[in-house]
This record gives C-alpha cells, structure tokens and sequence, in this order.
C-alpha cells in the first residue's frame, strides 16, 4: 500500500466517525461548497481557490478533533503489555537533528483542560540579588542534578538569583577521555492545544514554584546558591508530566539510535517545569556527576513561552569535555540551542552544559523562559 492509499484510507476512517465530522457537519460543508462553486460559476482558478481554503480550514479543524480523540488510545495501544519507557518507536518523528557546533571558547554563563485565560500576566517576585530569602522554600521533589562547575569560570557580569545545583568534583570511574557534546532536537513536540494548556496550567500556578535547588555534597539536601544558579521551579505537573512521557516514549528508540545510546531500562522519570527571568542562569555542571544523582541517564528539555516572545538569552550550550585530573572539564568548544517554541531537546546526563543569563525586561513572571525539563534513570 502506497503512502497516499493509506492516508486516504485513513481520511475515510475519519469521515466515518461522529466524533471527528457529524453528519450535520458534513451536510452543511457540502452545501458550502456547492454554494461557492456555484458563485464561482465557470471560473476554474476560482473554484479551486475556494476549494483550497475550504480544505484548509476543515482539515485543522479535521486534525485537531482526531488528535483530540484517537491521540490517547494510539498511545495506549503502543504501551500495551510493556513495562518500560523503552520499546518500539511506534509513531516516532522523524525530525531528528544534531546542533549546530560553535567554534568559540565557553562563556558564562490532549486537549486544554485549564480554565484559566492563556494572557495572564502576574508582577514576577524575584529574590534580592545575592540574598537568600527570609524563608527556606518549599524542596522540590527531586532537587536538580550536581554541577561541575569549569576550572577558573568567568563571573557573569549581572547579579544572580535563585537556584543553584552542587558543586561536587566526583571522581569520573571508567570515563572516556572526551565526551563530545551531542544532542537530539525535535520540533513541534506537543500538539498546539497540549502547549496551550500547558502554558495555561504553567502561569496559573506561578505561586507554587519555589527557588531551584543544588545538590550539595555535603548536605542530605538540596540547597540554594545564587552564585550558581537562578530560576524557579515546579515539581508538581498534574496531568503534563504524563502527557511529555508519553510523547517521549514515543521518539525515545530513535532519539537513542541518534545519539549512539544503548536502550535501557527506565528506572525513573524525574521532571519539572523551570522558569527563567530576567538576569536568571546557570553554571556549567552535569545532571549526574554525584552519587544521589548517577542513576540519571538521559536528559531532556521541552521549551516553551507565551507569544509573543518577551524575553532573550537563555541558551543551552552543550560543552565538549576532556577528562582532566579525574573530571570533565570543557574543551573550549559547544554546541548551542536557542530556545525555540515546542521545541525539546535531548542528551546524554553526563555532558556539561550551561544555561546563559536571560533578559527579559518586563520581568513578569508570565514572559519567563520556561522549560519542562528533567532526566531518565536507569
């Protein structure tokens, strides 16, 4: 069967189904086009622009009520009788690619269900610069991953908030002598209404999101260091943390493939939304260079913000890494991701990378660059 025959057999599939068209629908669409066909009267190019934006408008609308009703029944069926994340690619995407290297030294760093309006702008209460809140904030449920910080990093010119991940210097056990930095990148990830009920879901809750946390190596705990890092998080995603799993189960045999990475066992999904404001960062460091943090295998991070666009910066750089006295330093070279709507990307926890400092002039929490971040155990 060739690919037209089996879009067309599924088109008849979906014009068999109440829920995608209804027999009223198909009735008023029809005498729609008889009408603009008659008005078009023997003018060919007429009858077909007319044709043509007709068909564009029912086929959105088409897309969106399938996606809507056989989106979550597809996914189940390709989970059916598996116990992990990994398996067959099902519907993998097949948009797969490696950024972009720069050459330069490093620098410095479903359908919606929320009933909130998507413009909601609330004043964005950012901590004093380099004082830590009066209050110790709520811990996230799983603190981010430990950072290793370069040898000799240049200070980042700005005052710095929020949170910080440890600055541990964990000996590197059976390591290569470089790890190149490489990355998978996917756009469009979620379908429009699942990104418009996230970022719904995400500014509704901006007084949940608490200041980021590091793991220390000489605490139990997370903690807060603003020399390290600034944003805020989310640890509690409702129905979102599901909705990413299930897109990523989806890509993950490909994305490994990619990446030159055996499947594994999914031990455990840790995920969170983060949100990055004005002069907000992160220094370079690993998601799993400390003991409480090594099961983490695979990271990936889901961007998305309100439109328009309110803020800049805010750039993953990926670094290539030496071993050097018994950790990964960076080589003087990087790949970078410019944050870019519905856009995730993923790569080996083990890889330096850093998050440049963020402008974003309003400094509403609503014009935040936001992520839907976090890592796969093993």
């Amino acid at each position: 069967m060739t690919p037209k025959q089996i879009l067309d057999s599924f088109s008849d599939t979906l014009m068999q189904d109440e829920r995608i068209l209804s027999a009223r629908e198909r009735e008023l669409l029809a005498n729609l086009l008889r009408h603009a066909e008659a008005a078009a009267g023997d003018d060919v190019e007429n009858q077909r622009r007319v044709r043509t934006v007709i068909a564009s408008a029912v086929g959105e609308t088409v897309a969106q009520r399938a996606f809507a009703v056989l989106g979550g029944s597809i996914v189940e069926r390709i989970l059916e009788g598996r116990t992990s994340l990994t398996g067959e690619a099902g519907n993998a995407r097949s948009e797969m690619n490696v950024g972009p290297r720069n050459p330069e030294p490093p620098g410095v760093p479903m359908p919606p269900r929320d009933p909130e309006p998507p413009g909601i702008s609330v004043p964005h209460h950012k901590p004093p610069h380099h004082k830590p809140p009066q209050h110790k904030p709520e811990r996230p449920r799983d603190p981010e991953p430990p950072g290793q910080p370069l040898r000799n990093p240049e200070p980042p010119g700005h005052a710095q908030s929020t949170m910080l991940i440890s600055q541990t210097s964990v000996a590197v056990r059976q390591s290569p002598a470089t790890l190149p930095a490489q990355c998978v990148m996917l756009d469009e990830f979620l379908a429009p209404q699942e990104l418009e009920g996230l970022t719904r879901f995400t500014l509704s809750h901006e007084p949940q999101f608490t200041a980021s946390e590091v793991v220390a190596p000489t605490s139990e705990r997370g903690v807060i260091d603003y020399e390290h890092r600034r944003s805020r998080v989310l640890t509690d995603l409702e129905r979102y943390e599901e909705l990413l799993v299930r897109r990523i189960n989806m890509v993950l045999p490909e994305v490994l493939d990619k990446l030159g990475m055996e499947e594994f066992a999914i031990a455990g999904v840790e995920a969170q939304i983060t949100a990055s404001n004005d002069e907000d960062f992160f220094r370079f460091h690993s998601d799993n260079g400390s003991d409480r943090v090594a099961a983490r295998h695979l990271t990936f991070v889901y961007f998305f913000h309100r439109e328009p666009r309110q803020f800049e910066g805010g750039e993953l750089r990926i670094h290539d890494a030496r071993l050097e006295e018994g950790r990964y330093v960076s080589a003087g070279s990087y790949q970078t991701i410019v944050p870019s709507q519905n856009q995730i990307v993923f790569f080996p926890c083990e890889l330096l990378h850093e998050i440049t400092p963020v402008k974003c002039p309003s400094g509403l929490f609503a014009d935040s660059r936001f992520t839907l971040n976090g890592w796969l155990r093993r």
